[in-house]
């Protein structure tokens, strides 16, 4: 990683006041502008770096071509870890902000978190997440009305497709592991009260469309969360007390919802289950309806 190399002119009391912004892509031609477009005016942004891997599309052509300003890496390996350390190679200033190709941020959002960063607290942020659901199916958002609601869920830098990082807080592992899950990876380096969802900034999300895109992220988030526990890769651990809120939804308004979610997830863990038995010839799932 290249050292903080931050000018005079763009620090106030010793603290920097520009950021570094990493994009990964794998075949993101259909969603990277509105990502970039996101991002290219934001104050505070110093070098904006994107991770183009084992893209068969003409992701790298559209960031090369319309984004000139933005370092466009284009690595032969399908990985996004591996290209998040290639794009770390570059990183000129911190934080440093991991954004997927498929998210937006909402205006102003780098530098807030900047400042809300700037005093060395909290080491992990992340804008709040707003996830559309509005083109998703019945079954899809009554499952993401639930699981919205579960203090997890709310506690902050999770379901975010986003992170931040400070200078210090990188400092807490080398590189990022060959994993599936590296927003998990992250997230367990850091006790709670050193990471934070930072107020008055959002990351855009659009929820998958129908069920079975829904079953594909979910199950490789849990496959993940799987792998970094077998790894013994997560440093801090969560308490996650999902019984007590369940009962409670299932006794109030939210009852549909939470059968549906209880369903779906009780599916999602049978099937990440098996999955792991298989995990050296895993093939990535993602969402391509909401693309």
């Amino acid at each position: 990683m290249a050292d903080d190399i931050c000018q005079p002119c763009r620090l106030v009391a010793g603290v920097s006041l520009m950021a570094s912004v990493i994009v990964p892509a794998h075949n993101e031609a259909s969603v990277i502008r509105r990502c970039l477009d996101s991002l290219s005016a934001q104050a505070g942004l110093d070098t904006l770096i994107v991770a183009c891997n084992g893209c068969t599309d003409n992701t790298a052509e559209i960031v090369r071509n319309e984004y000139p300003h933005a370092i466009c890496l284009d690595i032969a390996k399908p990985s996004k870890v591996n290209a998040l350390n290639e794009a770390e190679k570059h990183v000129t200033s911190w934080p440093v902000f991991y954004i997927d190709a498929d998210t937006r941020l909402s205006p102003n959002a780098i530098q807030t978190i900047i400042a809300a960063m700037a005093n060395g607290s909290p080491l992990l942020a992340a804008p709040e997440p707003l996830i559309d659901t509005s083109q998703s199916s019945w079954v899809v958002q009554q499952y993401y009305r639930l699981w919205l609601q579960l203090p997890y869920i709310r506690e902050g830098v999770v379901a975010t497709c986003s992170y931040v990082i400070s200078q210090a807080g990188r400092e807490r592992f080398q590189q990022f592991p060959d994993i599936i899950n590296d927003d998990g990876f992250v997230r367990c380096q850091f006790d709670a009260q050193e990471r934070h969802n930072i107020a008055d900034t959002q990351i855009f999300i659009n929820a998958p469309r129908n069920l079975s895109s829904l079953i594909k992220i979910k199950t490789r988030a849990r496959l993940g969360n799987m792998q970094l526990a077998a790894a013994q890769l997560c440093t801090k651990t969560d308490k996650k007390a999902y019984s007590s809120i369940l009962l409670d939804k299932l006794m109030s308004r939210d009852a549909v919802a939470a059968v549906v979610y209880l369903l779906i997830a009780s599916f999602i863990r049978w099937r990440a289950a098996r999955q792991y038995h298989h995990l050296q010839t895993y093939t990535w799932e993602k969402d391509q309806s909401s693309r």
